[in-house]
């Protein structure tokens, strides 16, 4: 049977301590015929909580512990011993299918899985691959150690080449919704967090745009280690991305999915799998398709703000993943939507014995924008544990007539006075916070003058620098708006949520708009003199969303409650 595993191995299995945790005898007496001249010494468990002790008493290598065992389950024991070991080998074996042990496992790391009935052949090859893993770590570890010197005069190297890979992990990961709006029926707002724990990040997203009515989510994280997760995390999302441009008008989620399947299978090792999300928002039907791998419950709001919990529908992709299922599910009563990877929810809470988990749904009740969702974490959790990736959605409500002021403003210098002042008394009607409505009509007058120059009158950027050099600018723009019949429209939406006020300012003028795909570079290079209006503006507002033309721009403010 020794045959199965190269032979290079078994010479290193020969120094290694096995816990065999299994409550059955018989299966106990296949492991010793199996294992007794493969491994120094065999140490045998009748249960979870005495595998456990064993564990904690006694030198152990790797682990092969049941699931279904009295006293103490395979999955309660694996989580106390990682409290302990993070990185010790573990074999869960299992007569069961269900996702969400499956699920439990591979956040808890375990690093294969065996089914019952136990297949001598299969559990050889198992012990085969992890032991492969085991040397190979003790290896570079050996080889690090001596090189040590070498890797610290490298430093500045290093740093350049980590710098390069996060690089090429930004340009992989595609957003069509680099602030964006969705411009529908009505203004939909999507956010994005993506903080890598280290510069190789496990996690990685996508956001397309499909067509005027269909929008596609991807989010994927790697489980497994290091640059392997990393590196079959960015290959799928590349492909994913890939494909979806090759698709074009004829996309279909079942084949993207197929063929994201077909091409990744073969790259995914024995010991990996992925966490992936695959979703479809089709807003003329007001319907949601999802595929989701292994991930955590996406969240969902109801008008009533009710929580939906929206569960994984597969097992986590692996190189065994054949069949999959597609659900649908009717949108056109949420209101906002969150979509997650797990690493979010697995950091620690400061103070308390509790992690992120058992507060994430009330923090995405209570946040009505991503900022306040992001600043509800920072403020809970002491220290970033994992990659943190999510997509937050909100759909704005139907504005409410009684609550909506709108204004017309014609192409002038006057106009554009006039439009302060107006702004400014409506923001005097609104608060008395000086410092917020200050910051608003910072926002206003910076965005009211980008409407005014770049679209109404058609002025670039790079003229606009070239006439302020001239010292004719001015005398420039007065001479423009005198043919210049464009109208620009400011309206402004109140909206109560969460017993809070959300001033929405949407600024819309008559140009032909600019590719705001130039964004992303804008908020890159915030020292850049290009754009720095827009940059300051996005830094006084809670959000800052363009339509996809580039002539219609929507900010917010909250105003805290003043009783």
């Amino acid at each position: 049977m020794n045959n199965t595993i190269d032979s290079s191995i078994l010479t290193y299995l020969k120094s290694l301590t096995l816990l065999c945790v299994e409550d059955n005898k018989t299966t106990q007496l296949l492991y010793k015929s199996l294992f007794e001249e493969l491994v120094e010494d065999i140490i045998f468990a009748d249960n979870g909580e005495e595998g456990y002790e064993k564990f904690r008493n006694q030198k152990v290598d790797l682990i092969i512990v049941d699931y279904a065992m009295p006293v103490l389950n395979g999955i309660d024991m694996i989580r106390k011993t990682r409290d302990i070991n993070k990185e010790i080998p573990i074999i869960l074996v299992s007569a069961i299918k269900d996702v969400d042990v499956i699920v439990q496992a591979l956040q808890l790391n375990v690093n294969n899985f065996l089914k019952k009935p136990i297949i001598a052949t299969e559990v050889m090859q198992a012990i085969g691959n992890i032991s492969k893993l085991l040397f190979a770590e003790n290896y570079l570890k050996e080889q690090r150690e001596k090189k040590i010197g070498e890797l610290e005069k490298k430093e500045k190297y290093n740093s350049y080449q980590e710098d390069l890979a996060f690089s090429k992990e930004l340009n992989i990961i595609r957003n069509d919704f680099y602030y964006h709006m969705i411009d529908t029926y009505q203004a939909i707002l999507v956010d994005f967090l993506y903080k890598p724990l280290d510069i190789l990040s496990g996690d990685a997203y996508s956001a397309r745009k499909i067509d005027d009515k269909r929008v596609f989510y991807f989010i994927v994280d790697g489980m497994g280690k290091g640059l392997s997760a990393s590196l079959s995390s960015m290959l799928l999302t590349a492909y994913v991305n890939h494909t979806i441009d090759k698709m074009g008008n004829n996309f279909s989620l079942k084949k993207l999915i197929e063929s994201a399947l077909e091409y990744i299978k073969p790259i995914i090792l024995d010991e990996e799998a992925l966490s992936t999300e695959f979703i479809v928002m089709d807003y003329k039907s007001s319907t949601m398709l999802y595929s989701k791998f292994a991930m955590p419950p996406s969240l969902a709001q109801s008008e009533e703000n009710q929580i939906i919990k929206i569960k994984s529908n597969n097992p986590p992709m692996s190189k065994y993943t054949d069949n999959f299922t597609v659900s649908k599910m009717d949108i056109s009563k949420i209101t906002k939507f969150l979509f997650y990877s797990d690493g979010l929810v697995e950091n620690s809470v400061k103070g308390e014995q509790k992690l992120y988990a058992n507060f994430i749904e009330n923090d995405f009740l209570n946040s009505f924008i991503k900022d306040e969702l992001r600043e509800n974490l920072l403020s809970k959790i002491d220290t970033q544990e994992d990659d943190m990736t999510f997509i937050f959605i909100n759909q704005l409500p139907l504005p409410q007539q009684e609550k909506r002021v709108t204004r017309s403003f014609e192409s002038t210098l006057n106009a554009v006075e006039d439009a302060n002042d107006w702004y400014t008394d409506i923001w005097n009607g609104f608060t008395t916070n000086y410092k917020l409505a200050y910051k608003a009509c910072v926002v206003f007058s910076e965005l009211f003058m980008n409407a005014y120059e770049h679209g109404n009158l058609g002025l670039d950027t790079k003229t606009k620098h070239r006439l302020l050099s001239e010292d004719i600018y001015f005398t420039t723009l007065q001479e423009l708006q005198k043919n210049c019949k464009k109208k620009i429209t400011v309206t402004i939406d109140t909206i109560e949520s969460n017993s809070h006020r959300y001033i929405a300012t949407l600024i819309k003028d008559e140009g032909e708009g600019f590719n705001t795909d130039i964004l992303h570079e804008i908020f890159k290079d915030r020292k850049n003199f290009n754009g720095r209006g827009i940059y300051i503006s996005r830094q006084s507002s809670l959000g800052l969303y363009y339509n996809s033309k580039g002539n219609s721009v929507l900010y917010l403010h909250k105003i805290e409650s003043e009783a």
